[in-house]
């Protein structure tokens, strides 16, 4: 079904196998997360856990290789350059929104509702998530603390709440469909095979 002159049908299969396991009823959302590094590890979490989708509502942000490991290249990222731009394609697809906060009352990783899709919203490091991202919501999210600590780096306790919300969302059943599968493969292929092209482009020997 998929044909590239650079990448092996073993790689093909692998990637489609991973593909099954992806959740497509998660979606991540960094807002504003200015470090790259936190957002690169985000991405990494993201696609180790099986979350599909992120959305980067951030200008001009590149991942950092160090953090990410290339574990941007498996995760389908969108660009926002407001966060309500992000929740009104979230809404519209049918999914509930809740941001990561210390507010109260708020829901933990265990206890979110996920019988339908829902998106998780992690704000910057300093300020957290906007004002306008909270108005958005259907609810705030936190990590359980019983230390003196009284909150966690936005990547850690975005890979905490990601592992425990797409377990579950996996569980009911949430996962990718089959043209979302299909289309995100054909668009490695093609990236594969222009890099690929490239490399050898660059590297052939002079002629004569």
């Amino acid at each position: 079904m998929f044909d590239s002159p650079y990448v092996n049908a073993d790689r093909v299969a692998r990637i489609s196998a991973a593909l099954d396991r992806r959740v497509g009823g998660v979606v991540a959302v960094c807002e504003a997360v200015r470090r790259r590094h936190n957002v690169s590890a985000i991405l990494r979490s993201c696609e180790a856990f099986g979350v599909h989708e992120v959305h980067l509502v951030t200008q001009g942000f590149r991942p950092a290789p160090g953090a990410a490991r290339g574990a941007e290249r498996w995760v389908y990222r969108r660009r926002f350059d407001h966060v309500a731009d992000s929740v009104a394609d979230l809404r519209a697809r049918g999914f509930r929104i809740f941001v990561a906060d210390l507010a109260e009352p708020s829901y933990t990783p265990e206890t979110v509702p996920v019988d339908q899709p829902l998106a998780l919203v992690f704000g910057s490091e300093v300020r957290g998530v906007s004002d306008t991202a909270r108005s958005l919501a259907d609810g705030t999210l936190r990590v359980p603390m019983v230390g003196l600590t009284e909150s966690l780096n936005v990547s850690v306790s975005a890979a905490i709440a990601l592992r425990a919300v797409a377990e579950r969302r996996r569980a009911v059943g949430g996962g990718l469909d089959e043209a979302e599968k299909a289309r995100f493969l054909a668009e490695w292929l093609a990236s594969e095979d222009r890099a690929a092209a490239g490399f050898r482009a660059r590297t052939a020997p002079e002629p004569g």
